[in-house]
């Protein structure tokens, strides 16, 4: 069964993350999106563990999916084009361990999986001695990155650990500002038990085979949803049965594993170096030219993600290791495509209707960037055929952004959009 799966994200108890953040929106969202696996998110939370408990029944191994009553209830506020399509959840969270190593302090942000609630009680046991998980839905503890991932092995068989979103500056086990240069300095003697590690949003997999060590893993893409409507921005492609340990095996082994559906890395808050309350945005060439240091403020820059791979790259660009048939693709949510189109923000009720009857129509948002003939979709919106068929092709306009701030893909050039269409029988072939 090919199925895409998002398995970072957050619940409601989070900071900075939305109320609707609970299970029945994370489903009708999976579903209006296209993701058939989701990540709880938050397992360590007290307040959200037990509504996990209450809310989810057994599907296949290891998974897990919405209690019946509560599904139907899902379902009635979904079109008949996705509403019965099925969602599945795996126990995860993210944790945030802050401690001293090599003379730094180290602030890094971890994947955890586990294969039942069984293991899951016993990892929230042992953090539980560490720190308050009631804080905050991703607990930010006192311990070495190596001492988590003892925990986690050892709470149940199956259960795993991926380092989240590897080359962010501050929390990534290779950012610029807290990181390692290689996994085995991050996780020492139990690195052999890292096999997959999170690109994040502002690196692709194109980016990561620039470096040669990381060719013994799996590199996944999740959303970090912070808010349901941000479900399967990103997610990992699969080819497995739909069962926790054969996406185990998958990932391990990359047997199942297809790839992943990517922002364009220039969309990620991180991508290029800068400082962005002084408006200073660099490519890594400028940032080495300036000894790092910001030209307007004279502090040091944000070394951003771009910049971290380049210094650890020893491949050119477009070389694969050898074996790997993954596949990446990068695409842009339906929401901001619509949004350009109609002039509005992605988050507005004009494009949260344009996009509704879009799914109605033609199924969920993944499919209708990825398989939907672009004049079936020139039929329903004028100029979406145009605008998804450039993305197919990555014919897109790239503003890069930096230092926590989100960059911009269009698909229009500015006065584009009110100009006539330029929708043809060529664009028509590349559905």
């Amino acid at each position: 069964m090919r199925f895409h799966a998002d398995l970072h994200i957050h619940s409601k108890y989070s900071r900075a993350c939305s109320r609707d953040s609970d299970l029945a929106h994370l489903t009708r969202w999976a579903r209006h999106k296209g993701v058939t696996l989701m990540g709880t998110g938050d397992f360590t939370h007290p307040s959200w563990f037990a509504l996990l408990r209450e809310g989810l029944v057994p599907a296949e191994p290891g998974l897990f999916r919405l209690r019946d009553d509560l599904d139907r209830e899902v379902a009635r506020t979904l079109p008949s084009s996705v509403a019965s399509a099925p969602v599945r959840f795996m126990l995860t969270v993210e944790v945030s361990t802050v401690y001293r190593r090599g003379g730094r302090t180290r602030k890094l942000h971890h994947l955890v999986n586990v294969p039942g609630f069984e293991a899951a009680e016993a990892f929230n046991r042992e953090l539980g001695k560490v720190g308050d998980l009631g804080a905050d839905g991703r607990p930010t503890l006192g311990l070495d990155s190596r001492a988590l991932l003892e925990i986690a092995l050892n709470s149940g068989e199956g259960s795993y650990l991926v380092p989240a979103h590897v080359w962010t500056p501050w929390f990534g086990v290779f950012g610029s500002k807290s990181g390692f240069d290689t996994v085995e300095e991050c996780y020492g003697d139990l690195s052999g038990h890292i096999f997959a590690l999170e690109t994040g949003l502002s690196s692709d997999p194109e980016m990561n085979r620039r470096v040669s060590m990381l060719d013994g893993y799996r590199l996944v893409s999740y959303s970090d949803a912070h808010s349901p409507p941000r479900i399967g921005r990103e997610t990992t492609v699969l080819d497995t049965d739909l069962d926790y340990f054969a996406v185990l095996r998958a990932l391990r082994s990359g047997t199942g594993y297809e790839g992943t559906v990517e922002f364009f890395p220039e969309e990620g808050r991180y991508h290029l170096d800068g400082h962005r309350k002084c408006g200073v945005r660099l490519e890594p060439e400028e940032t080495r030219r300036l000894g790092g240091i910001c030209p307007v403020c004279g502090k040091p820059l944000t070394v951003g993600v771009l910049s971290r791979v380049e210094d650890l790259a020893d491949r050119p660009e477009g070389v694969r290791p050898a074996g790997d048939v993954s596949v990446s693709e990068e695409l842009v949510p339906l929401p901001e495509i619509v949004g350009e189109i109609l002039g509005v923000g992605p988050g507005s009720k004009k494009v949260t209707g344009e996009t509704d009857r879009l799914v109605a129509a033609l199924g969920p948002e993944l499919r209708i960037l990825q398989e939907t003939p672009v004049g079936d979709l020139e039929a329903r919106l004028p100029r979406l055929g145009e605008a998804i068929g450039r993305l197919r092709r990555g014919e897109v306009i790239r503003e890069p952004g930096f230092d926590g701030e989100y960059g911009v893909i269009r698909l229009f050039a500015p006065g584009e959009r009110e100009a006539p269409t330029l929708f043809d029988a060529s664009t028509l072939e590349d559905g």
